[in-house]
């Protein structure tokens, strides 16, 4: 008898994980069900060391930047979702060859085995997807999907390989056509399963991922619409389109969260639990703030920086509700992902601007962005402002957040930056960009080229106190290449310490 070889495996677990894959992926798409490669991905990120994480992610960026990507939030999660498939894939050709590697030390039937180990793969990823909390969180039977693909992948390896061993028990030239003519029809099998599967996915995901509702920026004007100094063509929009605002978190997808059933749990030192619907917390009177959020990572020009408008309830009027036992000095804020953060008591009385946002520019959170609920806090980077927010506790001293944890700043306090979005060629060069300091404020604007003296630039009235700044600046130049170089001063006049932006221009 010629049993199966590793390389028939190899083969095996190829043509048997990507219909895997893709029916996965299809029932995440058209059921909201747990998609197992992203959720293994996600549960690896949460248990790796900081350093490795970080790693990762400067990684992402730079060869973002590197290959002038146009938005490096986007290109990075897509990096990290075609990573999280393609382990996966990996890890399943290579289960393939180890599974039949094994049995050919035996001759007792696969399918019983490949059953067993299906069921062993599905309890392990169903205690992998309770730890991220994906089956609560996602619909009826998410548990039973998760085990039943497993456990269809385990008993499929058994029974190819019994399969390809009963033609190995005819003569051999029976033996080699059988197997071909199997592994052919078994091909065929699953990649037009692997290819339906996938596009049909693909097409039902581009007619459900638009924003639903008029924006309020479609009918009213920018509050700093009359501003003198206006904006230099070619700089980026100063309000940022909800679907070009970035998005840097943890998840290779956002929780999948039903607005009907959420409910703020609000615990820990207080007189008693508390639970807010959605619509509880928009009968608080609404908060209306234009914000610039940034990610820490954002490289030196780079885009994980945008700026809109924010509504929601602010904390510091939602305290006397929460009745705090005395003790309490900060609260616990955490979200569906297992992400948290703890922001100072003291910090919200005194700053009624940080809030519980529940919509930005007129319309709900998009799920990528936090729905139903995410928190805002002035002069912090977006590591510091939990999404998808489900918990608030009240404790008795402050915890290191998700990040802060893995070795990132404690403080996480935005920088001073600026950047040249644009120059204009011409005799009289006109350069124009952003500046931003966070709730600080930008008070002065530089800008000069090549070695030479630097020049002041014209702001433009920012559209709260909490957003960027547009700049421009009218600057003289001989014709050639040249540098421009920009930096900016807080409303305290402290100077931006690194990273000047830099742009060469020929003019």
């Amino acid at each position: 008898m010629m049993k199966p070889r590793v390389w028939h495996g190899a083969l095996a677990g190829t043509l048997l994980t990507a219909p895997l894959i893709a029916v996965s992926y299809l029932g995440w798409i058209l059921g909201g069900l747990p998609f197992s490669p992203f959720d293994l991905f996600d549960w690896t990120a949460r248990a790796l060391p900081g350093s490795v994480v970080t790693f990762g992610i400067e990684t992402a960026v730079a060869v973002s930047r590197a290959f002038e990507v146009s938005s490096i939030g986007t290109a990075a999660k897509t990096a990290e979702q075609a990573a999280a498939i393609g382990v996966v894939f990996l890890l399943g050709v290579a289960g393939g060859a180890a599974f039949f590697a094994i049995l050919r030390l035996s001759d007792e039937p696969a399918l019983l085995l490949g059953a067993v180990v299906g069921t062993m793969l599905g309890g392990v990823v169903l205690i992998i997807e309770q730890q991220l909390n994906r089956l609560a969180t996602g619909p009826s039977g998410s548990g039973l999907w998760v085990f039943a693909t497993f456990l269809a992948w385990g008993v499929a390896i058994g029974w190819v390989y019994d399969r390809l061993r009963d033609a190995g028990s005819r003569l051999a030239v029976e033996s080699d056509t059988g197997r071909r003519r199997f592994l052919i029809h078994l091909g065929g099998t699953t990649i037009t399963t692997t290819f339906a599967a996938t596009v049909f996915g693909a097409l039902s995901m581009g007619r459900s991922d638009s924003l639903i509702g008029g924006r309020w920026s479609d009918t009213h004007p920018l509050p700093n619409a009359d501003a003198p100094v206006t904006p230099l063509p070619g700089t980026r929009p100063e309000l940022t389109a909800l679907d070009r605002h970035y998005r840097i978190d943890t998840n290779t997808r956002p929780p999948q969260i039903s607005g009907a059933q959420w409910r703020l749990a609000v615990n820990g030192l207080v007189h008693q639990p508390l639970a807010f619907t959605l619509d509880e917390l928009r009968q608080h009177d609404p908060m209306h703030q234009f914000i610039t959020l940034s990610c820490i990572s954002n490289p030196t020009g780079g885009d994980l920086i945008s700026t809109t408008r924010w509504t929601g309830v602010s904390l510091k009027r939602l305290l006397p509700v929460l009745i705090l036992n005395e003790a309490a000095t900060h609260l616990r804020i955490t979200s569906a992902d297992g992400f948290s953060e703890s922001v100072a008591i003291e910090a919200i009385r005194n700053d009624e601007r940080i809030m519980l946002a529940y919509a930005w520019d007129g319309v709900p959170l998009p799920v990528e962005h936090g729905f139903p609920l995410r928190i805002y806090i002035p002069d912090l980077y977006g590591m510091k402002q939990p999404k998808w927010v489900v918990g608030i506790d009240a404790v008795d001293r402050w915890e290191p957040g998700y990040w802060v944890a893995r070795g990132w700043d404690r403080e996480g306090r935005v920088a001073i930056t600026s950047v040249v979005d644009v120059v204009t060629a011409g005799p009289m060069a006109e350069v124009g960009g952003i500046a931003h300091a966070g709730s600080r404020g930008v008070s002065k604007v530089e800008v000069r080229v090549d070695d030479s003296e630097w020049q002041p630039a014209q702001l433009r009235d920012p559209l709260s106190a909490t957003t960027w700044v547009l700049w421009r600046a009218k600057i003289a130049v001989p014709q050639g290449d040249h540098v421009f170089t920009v930096r900016a001063f807080d409303s305290q006049g402290h100077l931006q310490e690194a990273g000047f932006h830099t742009r060469q221009w020929r003019v």
